[in-house]
């Protein structure tokens, strides 16, 4: 039986040479939503603990998510927008895009997994043309007369480290299938996705902190330096 083919994809360092939810949170400084020595200690605190793979993902995002949960819909959308135009875009490579596009030519289903969460990266995993997205899901006020924006508390398990797994596995199931029933290949730069690099059938190293290039090189995973 041929197996269907499925390519995972990182995004933060991974697809884009950027933290997207590190530089959001800058973006947010810029626009004058928080406080802006307040905000760049946190952020850049919880971006280390992140890199040191000691990030506790249900502080960080209450912390990153508070500004546009606080701001509404409107608002958030459009400077969203800007953020897209004005920072995101011009951190989409072309090697990156053809990446995507060589599995997509392929016939491979293409899916983005990321820790960071779904406002932020679902404008950006359609710039990649990539429609099936896993990132951290946010809660929407469901009270009555609530506004129906998003929270921010997390929804469901979090797409972070062990929750990749468990996310790939419910989309998997959500489709009738089994990880055996799949070729899975999936492309990250981070320790933190270490879980998932071990589940699938082709790990790729890519751009890969120094700790994930170690486990690469002894193991014959795949290194593959995009930028």
């Amino acid at each position: 039986m041929r197996l269907r083919k499925l390519a995972l994809f990182d995004l933060d360092h991974t697809l884009i040479p950027m933290d997207s939810d590190h530089s959001w949170g800058e973006f947010t400084i810029a626009l004058g939503w928080v406080n802006p020595e307040e905000f760049k200690t946190q952020n850049d605190a919880f971006y280390t603990q992140y890199q040191n793979g000691t990030l506790d993902i249900e502080a960080y995002v209450r912390f990153s998510t508070a500004a546009f949960c606080r701001k509404g819909a409107e608002k958030s959308m459009a400077a969203r927008a800007q953020y897209m135009s004005q920072i995101v875009h011009a951190f989409i490579r072309p090697q990156a895009v053809g990446l995507v596009r060589q599995h997509q030519d392929a016939g491979d289903d293409t899916v983005i997994v990321t820790a960071t969460n779904e406002f932020v990266t679902r404008p950006i995993a359609k710039a990649f043309g990539v429609d099936e997205l896993i990132a951290v899901d946010l809660e929407r006020d469901a009270t009555p007369g609530g506004n129906g924006w998003f929270t921010s508390t997390i929804r469901g398990i979090p797409s972070f480290r062990d929750g990749k797994v468990a996310r790939v596995q419910a989309w998997l199931t959500t489709r009738g299938l089994q990880w055996d029933q799949v070729h899975t290949t999936f492309y990250s730069d981070s320790i933190n996705d270490l879980p998932l690099l071990e589940k699938v059938d082709v790990p790729v190293a890519t751009n890969p902190d120094e700790r994930l290039r170690a486990i690469a090189s002894e193991r014959g995973w795949r290194i593959l330096d995009l930028f």
